[in-house]
């Protein structure tokens, strides 16, 4: 008996242990239970925290600019505009620009992932197909920028139908000092074009200092860049000590100048400057060897001629003539690349004065586009139509073909070169520069 209860005992105290060992076993589980709960607790944690930065992220692309934002998705273009003469006979004023900004297009490629693609207006040459080209323009949400107009008299109702949108606009060759007046100019439109406040005291200076000439007759068709030109020109003239005997309005699509030239011609003056466009200019040019009274007098006229079609137009009526218009003599390595790309692809040389300036325009379109652009991990692009804008204004020290882009607070970015060219040979060849101060 004594023997059975150690026994006994000794099989009590090993059923303890083991149930003691087996509790450990059961309490164990629940620990594990409750690490598992803290690790999917500390997984729930880091994908709040992803959600919230993916959040944070989409946030970024909401539209914060103060008058909209161009919205272009995942693999759509980036759409801009141009609005330039590319049909009727001043044509190749507008084409030889249009290729301009085509050619910094191909050059740029891309931004951010997103292609260019342009859409092409036509502006007319006049106040009508300005009008029509920018409302266009404005009536399509997805255009950031215009590069146009080509001609003054385009440029401003253009400019006040797609800067009530606050559309960016550009010009490479608007030269009326109207634009840019701070009276007058409109609050999304620049040029890289000259001031033609620059041009006209230039071919007054040279007229009156080079030539020796004092008496002029001044010819303009009514168009802000003809009547603006025309009107700084008799202005610098008459403050260097010239007189300007006569100063007539033609239109621009007269077809009979005999009666205007026959009054000018008993002015007596010496030189006759018509800052016009091609059809008018060509024909003053013509009838004036008709013309009894002006033999001999000088004849000169500005940019808006300076086009081959000019030349072909007028023939030899127009040798010896002068014409003012920029310098184009820029002579850098952007210049020389770009010569050869517009020959290679227009076969052609260019036709008129403001192709580099059309390529600068477009890249400081591009580059404030460029600047100001959100984007978003999924390759959206909010673009703001107000950021644009102050990007453009703030445009300083921009290398370009022309020269070395700066805009002023009213918008005249261009670094102006004036030259005048004399027709010789069947070509405008550069006889004086002008020296801005």
């Amino acid at each position: 008996m004594k023997r059975l209860s150690w026994l006994t005992l000794l099989m009590l105290l090993l059923t303890m242990v083991l149930v003691a060992c087996g509790g450990s076993g059961d309490d164990a589980e629940p620990e594990a239970d409750s690490g598992d709960t803290a690790a999917d607790s500390g997984d729930e944690a880091m994908d709040e925290e992803d959600e919230a930065m993916d959040e944070e992220m989409m946030e970024e692309l909401v539209c914060e600019d103060a008058v909209g934002c161009v919205e272009i998705a995942p693999g759509d273009p980036i759409r801009v505009a141009s609005a330039l003469v590319i049909t009727g006979p001043n044509e190749s004023l507008g084409l030889d620009s249009q290729y301009g900004v085509e050619i910094a297009i191909a050059d740029r490629g891309e931004i951010n992932g997103h292609s260019i693609e342009l859409q092409t207006e036509d502006d007319g040459c006049n106040a009508e197909g300005g009008q029509a080209a920018g409302q266009k323009i404005a009536s399509d949400p997805s255009i950031v920028g215009v590069i146009g107009t080509s001609c003054s008299g385009a440029g401003v109702p253009m400019s006040q139908i797609v800067c009530a949108e606050s559309i960016a606009m550009i010009s490479p060759s608007n030269t009326a000092p109207v634009l840019t007046d701070p009276e007058t100019r409109q609050s999304c439109y620049f040029r890289t074009a000259h001031n033609d406040k620059i041009q006209g005291r230039a071919m007054a200076e040279y007229v009156f200092n080079e030539l020796g000439l004092t008496q002029a007759a001044i010819v303009h068709d009514g168009d802000p860049y003809t009547e603006g030109l025309a009107s700084v020109f008799r202005d610098a003239f008459t403050e260097l000590g010239g007189e300007v005997v006569a100063f007539e309005a033609e239109a621009a699509d007269a077809t009979n100048v005999e009666p205007l030239l026959t009054s000018i011609a008993a002015a007596g003056p010496e030189i006759i400057y018509y800052p016009v466009f091609i059809p008018l200019g060509s024909l003053i040019t013509k009838t004036a060897q008709e013309i009894d009274g002006l033999e001999g007098i000088v004849l000169a006229a500005a940019d808006g001629v300076q086009s081959p079609d000019f030349l072909d137009a007028s023939g030899d009526a127009a040798t010896g003539m002068y014409v003012s218009g920029p310098d184009l003599g820029f002579g850098n390595d952007i210049y020389t690349a770009f010569l050869e790309t517009y020959q290679a692809e227009y076969g052609t040389e260019p036709t008129a004065p403001f192709h580099a300036h059309a390529y600068d325009a477009t890249n400081m379109l591009l580059n404030a586009i460029e600047a100001v652009a959100q984007v978003g991990e999924d390759g959206t692009m909010l673009i703001g139509r107000q950021a644009l804008l102050d990007a453009l204004t703030a445009t300083d020290g921009m290398a370009g073909i022309t020269g070395t882009i700066s805009c002023d607070e009213n918008g005249d970015c261009a670094d102006p070169q004036i030259a005048v060219s004399q027709v010789q040979d069947g070509s405008f060849n550069a006889v004086w520069n002008y020296e801005n101060e």
